[in-house]
């Protein structure tokens, strides 16, 4: 293991990004851009890891000053506004970060001559399919999170030529309360769960896509990617695997979709289909149940940068 607990060896099959790149991450102090700004500092010394209070992407003009300034190789998008429900009630705020401050990070990375990569979402699409979800598949989102993810990843195409967008799903890790994080809780304390049951995507670990994004970064693919764990499940088997790997309890309470009361509606089926990935790494990334094995044996502590 390297610093901050995070593996020297890249376990998806793709090389460690180059060592003199430079690359600017966005978005560094949330769940995802923590884990992408530790992979990147201990194999790119010169990575700028910035958090939304030392660059905003919704402050067009400071941005792309820093972004000059700063001249990276790379700028990496994590920023992203994450409230699903709240996004029904603020759709402006959801679409000022989601599509209108993608477009100002990817313009400015287009003007500085630097590769683009942005972070994008399985809520893009309906869930009327039965079998994952590939790259070519129309978007259909449900909602305006959603819609918000789709605009910026229309902007973002249209603004940077060299861009690579890449969508995961069910994410969970540390420094962020996430679905995992909160069943885990529940199963130590014995507290009762009320769970959308049949709700099928793929659980990923931040850290495991954050290592695949930075091998990433040394082959020059472009357009749209899906990174996520390899396998599907339920939420309720999602519930099972968290309890079955701490030996925790749960009173569990499994409710259909179209009974659930939150705000946004979520797609039934959300899958991602990771085999373009795979074709690139020379395998998909680990299941998704050994993820999670890992990510709670460690409890949530992997990454902590």
């Amino acid at each position: 293991m390297g610093p901050e607990g995070v593996p020297t060896r890249y376990p998806d099959g793709l090389p460690a990004p180059p060592g003199d790149a430079v690359p600017l991450v966005l978005g560094a102090g949330g769940m995802l851009g923590r884990a992408v700004a530790a992979v990147l500092e201990e194999a790119c010394p010169a990575t700028v890891a910035a958090t939304r209070a030392e660059i905003d992407v919704t402050d067009r003009f400071r941005l792309e000053a820093e972004v000059e300034r700063l001249n990276p190789t790379v700028v990496i998008n994590c920023t992203a506004w994450t409230d699903v429900d709240g996004g029904e009630a603020d759709p402006d705020r959801a679409f000022r970060v989601n599509a209108e401050g993608a477009e100002n990070a990817a313009r400015a990375a287009a003007a500085a001559g630097c590769r683009f990569v942005h972070f994008s979402s399985d809520l893009v699409f309906d869930g009327r399919k039965a079998t994952p979800y590939t790259e070519d598949d129309a978007p259909a989102p449900l909602s305006v999170h959603g819609r918000s993810k789709l605009e910026g990843e229309l902007r973002v195409a249209a603004a940077a030529p060299d861009h690579l967008i890449v969508r995961t799903a069910w994410l969970y890790g540390a420094g962020r309360g996430n679905f995992v994080d909160v069943v885990r809780d529940a199963a130590r304390s014995g507290q009762p769960l009320r769970v959308v049951g049949d709700q099928r995507g793929s659980p990923s670990w931040v850290l495991d896509v954050a290592l695949a994004v930075a091998g990433l970064l040394a082959i020059p693919h472009r357009g749209v990617l899906h990174v996520a764990n390899d396998g599907t499940c339920t939420r309720q088997e999602l519930v099972r695997a968290i309890v079955d790997a701490i030996g925790g309890q749960v009173r569990l309470e499994s409710v259909a979709a179209g009974n659930s009361v939150r705000p946004a509606p979520r797609p039934a089926f959300s899958a991602l289909a990771t085999g373009r990935y795979a074709g690139l790494a020379g395998r998909p990334l680990r299941p998704w149940r050994d993820a999670l094995i890992d990510y709670l044996a460690d409890d949530g502590e992997a990454v902590t940068a």
